[in-house]
């Protein structure tokens, strides 16, 4: 099956937080970091249902070298980024935050 790739608007500051983060903690990490998140988001349409669901229809595609994880749902054809978390949090801030934007119009 054929997947298209999706973001919700959320996640483009998710992902800038976490490059403000790195770049601040050194410079060039944070180029890493984006380079990070980019591979592993082009890998979400191969196989997304190698990834584990981890709440509800949440699945969960975890960074290698980062702490973060890339957090979407499968609907029909396509996978639907929700949100990039820290691995620290709180499951459950993040248990929220996935249901508030979910139900975003």
């Amino acid at each position: 099956m054929t997947y298209t790739l999706h973001f919700l608007s959320e996640v483009e500051e998710d992902v800038v937080n976490g490059y403000v983060w790195y770049e601040h903690k050194s410079l060039g990490l944070g180029e890493e970091f984006l380079r990070v998140f980019y591979a592993c988001a082009v890998e979400l349409p191969r196989n997304p249902l190698l990834y584990p669901k981890v709440y509800r229809d949440y699945r969960r595609r975890l960074f290698r070298r980062f702490p973060y994880a890339i957090y979407f749902t499968i609907k029909e054809n396509q996978i639907i980024v929700i949100g990039l978390f820290h691995c620290a949090r709180d499951p459950r801030t993040i248990r929220l935050k996935l249901q508030a934007r979910k139900e975003k119009p």
